[in-house]
């Protein structure tokens, strides 16, 4: 599936969805649509990180283990590693997952162009995926500072000068990077989107209709593309095969986690926590994956 048909269909996948939300949001179901994010995430979001036992079985192969249950048993404790700092250090763990994650939607969501050959290539990624982070604190700063509350961090509010600048930086870094694609205009529909989406929409609903249909898919996308470069739907079939079992895993185990804390926080506070401190429990052991694998597979 090459870079322009790619960019196509995320257009028009993103315009139904918006549509959707748009209709759904006009209609005042407050309650319903954070239920629906949280299965959105929780699904199709999660599920372009379920093949990490297939990147896990690749690397104990080049450090000569042959034992899956150690790689199972050391990704599992990170993650429970992540949310135990979580709760003891919120402020610095909600900072360095932001930077993290701004990295990796940067990196990642550039994965169908060519490298760009400069030292400085991994400080524009890292502004690129920031977009991500600063568009929804300059259209909707108030409900986003809320969530970052709700997942127990107190912050003051950021100078608005500051927020322009980082946000005219990650447009800029946008711009750097996809000049040098062949097809700069449709590589840089990703900045326009994510604009449009925090214009419109919430936070919460901004970052689901980006993570599920923006970043997961295209990483989804290039995974069945190594499992099957001549044929994408055996690829596709293959990749879903693949996937399924630890998506519906982890699906099951935000599900357990959500009716739980729902025992001690409303509804929506309780989505907000298992879909945010949830995905930086996976975030930092499938992000360290890639890179020790990267290291060494050159």
């Amino acid at each position: 599936m090459n870079n322009i048909n790619l960019n196509r269909n995320h257009t028009l996948l993103i315009f139904f969805l918006s549509l959707f939300f748009y209709f759904a949001d006009s209609k005042n179901n407050f309650e319903i649509l954070p239920i629906i994010c949280f299965f959105l995430i929780a699904t199709i979001g999660i599920s372009h990180g379920a093949l990490d036992h297939q990147k896990g079985r690749r690397f104990l192969k080049i450090i000569n283990l042959n034992r899956m249950g150690i790689f199972y048993l050391a990704y599992i404790i990170f993650s429970l590693i992540i949310i135990l700092l979580w709760i003891i250090l919120p402020t610095l763990m909600l900072i360095i997952f932001l930077l993290a994650a701004s990295y990796h939607f940067g990196k990642e969501d550039s994965v169908f162009e060519d490298r760009l050959n400069t030292r400085f290539f991994n400080f524009f990624l890292l502004a690129k995926g920031s977009l991500i982070i600063f568009a929804p604190l300059i259209f909707h700063s108030e409900e986003t500072l809320k969530i970052f509350k709700n997942l127990g961090v107190e912050m003051l509010p950021i100078d608005n000068k500051i927020l322009i600048a980082l946000f005219l930086l990650s447009l800029i870094s946008n711009f750097i990077i996809c000049s040098q694609f062949k097809n700069s205009l449709l590589s840089s529909l990703d900045s326009f989107t994510i604009i449009l989406l925090n214009l419109i929409f919430t936070p919460l609903i901004a970052f689901t209709v980006y993570f599920c249909f923006l970043h997961s898919i295209r990483h989804s996308f290039s995974l069945v593309n190594e499992i099957n470069r001549k044929n994408f739907k055996k690829g596709l079939i293959e990749f879903l095969k693949k996937a399924l079992p630890l998506t519906f895993l982890t699906g099951i185990i935000f599900l357990i986690s959500l009716f739980i804390l729902n025992q001690y926080y409303l509804l929506n506070s309780a989505i907000l926590k298992v879909v945010f401190i949830g995905l930086a429990s996976l975030t930092f052991p499938h992000i360290l994956l890639e890179y020790l694998l990267e290291k060494n597979e050159k």
